[in-house]
């Protein structure tokens, strides 16, 4: 089912190891058949390095498994919304790049301010409201999906195809696979750029700017699905 898919989605999950745009198994790339209404998606937890096209996880819009022996991405839910609400999109990347995370994690949109940044992106990159407590505490990947679509609501997706989650880290998306991974690659380069940027120019002034704290709710959330009792994240370990 979808062996093409699953194949295309494969490659550009290993390619953003050689992208430079993950580590260890931080990310995920998905794409969607529009005319089955299927997704396929990066199993949870599972090295970007071993990981084969039949490791790939074909989902239903509901998130169910329609194929595959994996669980599909902790994201998943996200990429869906996403999915139901940006019609004209066929694929989606979320990783932890460094630059871009960096400006998420400060609550900060990543200024258009040069032409590299423009040639992608018409406006500035947005970043996210922060979550609320029930949003963190009740389905929180799919919430996260729906505080991107609620930054988007004067936004052109197609336009600029990228955005940053509060505290978390980016997701870019695509007409193609390929677009959506080029969209990350430009992202994290543009991050990048203005973070230098804009240091220098505050490196004249007299100025100590500090991060603002994250939630401790978030922090719970996602160090537990990974290590808690519940943790949800990953394969199930066979005793």
């Amino acid at each position: 089912m979808l062996e093409e898919l699953k194949k295309q989605v494969c490659d550009a999950n290993r390619s953003l190891v050689d992208h430079g745009l993950v580590k260890f198994t931080w990310g995920n790339v998905s794409a969607i058949d529009r005319a089955s209404g299927l997704v396929v998606i990066k199993p949870s937890g599972i090295s970007f390095a071993e990981m084969k096209p039949e490791d790939m996880v074909v989902v239903d819009m509901d998130g169910q498994v329609v194929e595959g022996t994996l669980n599909p991405s902790s994201d998943t839910p996200t990429h869906l919304v996403l999915y139901r609400k940006f019609q004209k999109i066929g694929s989606i990347v979320h990783t932890h790049s460094t630059f871009a995370t960096g400006w998420a994690q400060a609550g900060r949109d990543i200024p258009n301010i040069g032409t590299t940044h423009a040639d992608s992106f018409y406006d500035d990159i947005p970043c996210t409201r922060d979550m609320r407590r029930n949003e963190v505490l009740g389905d929180y990947e799919m919430e996260t999906g729906r505080v991107i679509v609620e930054r988007f609501r004067n936004l052109d997706p197609l336009a600029t195809p990228g955005v940053l989650v509060r505290n978390h880290g980016p997701f870019t998306w695509g007409e193609t696979v390929d677009d959506a991974v080029e969209n990350a690659v430009v992202l994290e380069e543009v991050a990048k750029i203005a973070f230098i940027s804009t240091t220098i120019h505050l490196s004249s002034l007299d100025i100590v700017n500090h991060a603002p704290a994250m939630n401790r709710y978030l922090i719970d959330k996602h160090y537990n699905r990974k290590h808690g009792a519940g943790a949800y994240y990953g394969q199930k370990k066979h005793q």
